[in-house]
């Protein structure tokens, strides 16, 4: 709906009068009033009445701080009274009320706060519904979830095993279940007859059982869960969950590669797992040493020496083999990132232009490194370096001369393109997309570039919404088709009073 996204532009405008902006909290609706909590001149009278006006408000107000417990009755405004408790601020008398209600989804919402009183916790510990005391168990302390995780219900361990207060004993311990009760009841047999699998093609809507969930009595499937969470936890010990770096679960496994503590020897285990997938997490986890690496980089899946190339400490004449034989894509590798001085200029001078680009892509090059790779013969590199701060216009326009369309995107984006050229470049025939895109979001755009931006549908979103677009523009703007482009130009500063009267007037209208 038009009027509605022209609002939510409205709302989000800085420069929208005091007396507009009553008016506006008077027409808001679920969306609009969204966006006027983000806004620093809302003030607590507007906040209120819009906590009156639209149901849920007064919970997003309250868990952001903006309402206190004076201004909250928890029989009107349960949800805030809640938000307010999950801030830690709501009075203990609350926490005590909603222990008691019945109804659970609260009674949940209440075991997820902290600092709750000990009677409290005692209670929602307790608690008949097993949903409750996950809660609780996810973010119970260290004393309550030890005592959680000997619960009859699979998933209140399950829980305990994913929080990281759990102490390091009781994780260990749930990774086997020895010295604990055995499990009771899991979310299976809680609603199944047993023995029961459940079908990957189950077709009924109201199924929330996950697929190939199973229980024949000895909730299997749910014990698997909790193994899989304890190992995942980093407050696992190392030791105890690298005994199963080659456990026939592949879930386990998968697990343990990614922990940046995983003692060698697992890791030497991973790395010939039989799931690519498993060798892709490994290979990037700080936990695999150069000798290891070294043997990964000859990996016969190129997702796994991808990931490789992630690694934060991978030798650097492994990543630069890497360049030569599998594309990396174009994210700045960590490895490039934090290369030495020396490492940096042995990168850039390397006679491979596939590692040339990947030093081009930092954005701290010393000066002399940076404008050499911007005079670099190879297309690739010069694109890469092209948006590197400090280059000159005379540089900027060489890499355009010597490359054409293949560089004109990277220029466009670089923070010190001057104002003439990038309106020589959003006004270039035939027009480059990417190009467009990037000026529409330049700080240096002119008002013709910004108005050539609006002829591309992506670069016309962020046009709409750029300070130097001229005002003239706008009022077309706010009711364009694409709702995006309507509500960026109702956010813009410059927005004509008029148009901001017409578009409250069609709100007025829509409100009713």
């Amino acid at each position: 709906m038009p009027a509605v996204s022209s609002l939510c532009g409205l709302a989000a405008n800085p420069a929208l009068s005091a007396a507009d902006l009553d008016r506006l909290v008077a027409l808001a609706d679920e969306t609009v009033a969204d966006v006027l909590l983000g806004r620093p001149d809302l003030g607590r009278t507007r906040a209120l009445a819009l906590a009156h006006r639209v149901e849920g408000v007064a919970r997003t107000l309250a868990s952001t701080g903006r309402l206190a417990a004076d201004d909250i009755d928890p029989a009107v405004w349960p949800d805030a009274a809640l938000a307010l408790l999950d801030r830690g601020e709501g009075p203990a008398a609350w926490a005590r009320r909603f222990a008691a209600d019945p109804d659970r989804e609260r009674r949940e919402r209440l075991a997820a706060c902290p600092g709750l009183p000990s009677d409290v916790i005692e209670t929602l510990a307790a608690d008949p519904e097993p949903e409750v005391v996950v809660e609780l168990a996810f973010s119970g302390d260290a004393e309550t979830t030890a005592r959680l995780a000997s619960h009859p219900h699979a998933s209140v361990r399950n829980a305990v095993a994913g929080n990281e207060a759990t102490p390091p004993a009781v994780l260990a311990a749930l990774l086997t279940g020895e010295g604990l009760p055995p499990v009771r009841h899991c979310r299976v047999c809680d609603q199944e007859e047993i023995p029961f699998v459940h079908g990957r093609d189950c077709a009924r809507p109201d199924c929330v059982l996950p697929p190939g969930d199973a229980c024949d009595g000895t909730h299997a499937s749910t014990v698997h869960g909790i193994r899989v969470a304890a190992l995942g936890n980093p407050a696992t010990p190392a030791e105890a969950a690298a005994r199963f770096a080659g456990h026939s679960d592949p879930m386990a496994r998968w697990a343990l590669a990614g922990r940046p503590d995983l003692p060698a020897a697992a890791c030497a285990v991973l790395a010939g797992d039989p799931l690519p997938g498993i060798r892709a997490d490994l290979a990037a986890n700080p936990a695999v040493d150069a000798t290891l690496a070294r043997a990964m980089a000859a990996d016969p899946a190129a997702e796994v020496r991808r990931a490789l190339a992630h690694h934060p400490r991978l030798p650097l004449d492994v990543l630069t083999d890497l360049a030569r034989t599998t594309r990396l894509g174009s994210a700045l590798l960590p490895r490039v990132a934090g290369a030495s001085p020396a490492e940096t200029e042995a990168l850039a001078c390397s006679p491979d232009p596939a590692v040339r680009t990947l030093v081009a892509r930092r954005r701290d090059l010393p000066p002399a490194t940076r404008d050499r790779l911007a005079d670099d013969p190879d297309a690739k590199v010069v694109a890469a370096v092209a948006p590197h701060p400090g280059l000159t216009e005379a540089r900027l326009r060489g890499m355009i001369a010597r490359h054409g369309a293949q560089v004109l995107a990277g220029v466009a984006a670089n923070p010190d393109a001057p104002p003439a050229l990038l309106e020589e470049l959003a006004r270039r025939e035939p027009p480059v997309r990417k190009v467009l895109r990037e000026v529409a979001r330049h700080p240096s755009a002119t008002p013709a570039a910004l108005l050539a931006c609006l002829a591309d549908d992506r670069a016309r979103r962020s046009a709409a919404g750029h300070p130097a677009l001229p005002p003239s523009a706008l009022a077309e703007l706010t009711t364009h088709q694409d709702w995006r482009v309507r509500e960026a130009a109702a956010a813009h500063p410059a927005l004509p009073q008029a148009v901001t009267a017409d578009l409250l007037r069609s709100g007025d209208v829509v409100s009713r």
